[in-house]
């Protein structure tokens, strides 16, 4: 996924050099991004840490002092996409640079963390790597290759938290938007054998809670109406209360239900062996906490969940599942699967077919198991051929898009609560989100916009729903 933040700045000082961007003249700022929710938050945030150096969002790159590119690592041959951009960037910045005009070009993110030195030395024109951890220090950062005229690198695991050094104001993704993300969790220690998190991202970590609170009330004073928690693991939230104790998720979660105009809490991405009671019991009590839950569980066979690092059987996963129905019956559930991990047989991905069939998910994150340099299963044996990889994506993705249009078509004519957030394609239509994150469009006006209100669903479209609003909300 590629996010650019799309905001005109026209206006740039050129006096500045040989790095521009030192001093508080408006400057393009071009940010790309890549991956998961996170790092759209983080793309955010940087842009916020920016600001005060004159940088002002712009869309084309080839009006940008600034270049960011915050990269994902996840998927597969990520470092070569990254490469493969910053020669697209590079034709950029030289051609600016024949016109007089510089371009600090940045890589970020956790293809910066793992690849930093590389990176240098594939494309030496490249001014600033950093890691996830560090963008707070991006001034510093910026000053110091205007100083040097040469890159700076710095992928450390600072022993300060970065968000107790970020602009003490709302970040400009939640400016005019209803929904909203909020970084609580970084960082993994469960070291899944797939996964290259915890050497990218660092330990588990996790905000104050009066620092949560803070930007959740800067958030909602701008207009957001729904908050998405984000982490790692963000069920293994463990931060520092005002009261001197740890506070855990669902403590957390009471206490922003509690700001007023918050309308709606969300959390991803969760992890089974951090999902404790009293979040099992949140989702009872709360009515903020909205009735859906990503909750990966990657595959239903025990021997490759034991291969994987999970810590968790098939078995336990269905427990769970069922605790949280009975806390909440109207609880939908969305995952993550992986096939063809190395070792995984025929028997093991009918596994996790069964469990699919057993559990019923209402959307699904599904991939083909993919190495990467410096994890523990990329020098696995019994590595899976790409043919049956394929066969079994295939067969996966099946199942589950029969029970998302099954899950879709059981909300057909009920009533269902709508936070609008926005228009939609056709003239006159506005499109919201259910509490099961289901998008929703309907005819209605701009005044919409940050209402909930209760929508009687009609039709199930291929990846959304549409209704009408119901006399209630049009009195409302």
């Amino acid at each position: 996924m590629t996010t650019d933040f799309a905001s005109s700045s026209e206006t740039r000082d050129m006096s500045l050099s040989p790095v521009a961007g030192v001093g508080k003249a408006r400057r393009g700022l071009h940010m790309i991004t890549w991956g998961c929710q996170m790092n759209v938050y983080d793309s955010a945030r940087m842009t916020d840490v920016l600001r005060p150096l004159g940088y002002t969002p712009v869309d084309n790159p080839a009006d940008a002092d600034m270049v960011i590119l915050n990269t994902c690592h996840i998927r597969d041959r990520a470092a070569e996409k990254v490469f493969s951009e910053l020669g697209r960037l590079r034709v950029i910045k030289d051609e600016r640079r024949a016109e007089g005009r510089e371009t600090v070009l940045a890589v970020a993110g956790c293809v910066a963390q793992a690849e930093g030195e590389q990176i240098l030395k594939r494309a030496p024109y490249v001014d600033i790597v950093l890691g996830p951890q560090t963008y707070h220090r991006l001034p510093e950062m910026v000053a110091r290759a205007a100083r040097a005229g040469g890159s700076v690198i710095d992928t450390d695991f600072p022993a300060e938290q970065k968000f107790d050094f970020l602009p003490q104001d709302a970040a400009p993704q939640t400016a005019g938007n209803v929904s909203a993300f909020l970084t609580v969790q970084e960082g993994c220690d469960k070291f899944c054998s797939f996964c290259v998190v915890p050497y990218t991202r660092g330990a588990e970590a996790s905000r104050p809670v009066v620092s949560v609170l803070a930007e959740a009330r800067r958030m909602v004073a701008g207009g957001v109406r729904e908050i998405t928690l984000l982490g790692q693991n963000v069920n293994a939230y463990h931060g520092e209360g005002p009261d001197g104790g740890v506070w855990g998720l669902a403590r957390l979660a009471y206490a922003l239900a509690e700001i007023p105009g918050l309308d709606r809490i969300r959390y991803m991405t969760s992890h089974p062996r951090d999902m404790d009671d009293a979040l099992i019991m949140a989702h009872r009590d709360l009515p903020a906490l909205m009735p859906f839950l990503h909750l990966p569980v990657q595959s239903g066979s025990d021997s490759i969940l034991k291969a994987m690092n999970r810590g968790h059987t098939a078995d336990d996963y269905r427990r769970l599942v069922d605790r949280l129905r009975e806390a909440r019956p109207d609880l939908a559930l969305s995952s993550d699967f992986i096939v063809g991990h190395p070792g995984e047989t025929d028997e093991d991905f009918e596994a996790t077919m069964r469990l699919i069939g057993d559990v019923g998910f209402a959307l699904a994150y599904s991939f083909k198991y993919s190495v990467r340099p410096g994890t523990p299963a990329a020098g696995a044996p019994l590595q899976v051929a790409e043919t049956v990889k394929d066969q079994r994506l295939q067969a996966l993705q099946a199942l589950l898009r029969e029970q998302q249009d099954d899950f879709n078509g059981s909300v057909v004519d009920r009533v269902a609560p709508v936070l609008f957030t926005g228009r939609g394609r056709k003239p006159g239509q506005m499109v919201g989100r259910s509490p099961w994150l289901q998008a929703v469009h309907v005819d209605g006006s701009d005044d919409l916009v940050g209402t909930v209100c209760p929508v009687l669903i009609t039709t199930r479209l291929s990846n959304s729903l549409a209704g009408h609003l119901i006399e209630e909300c049009a009195l409302a």
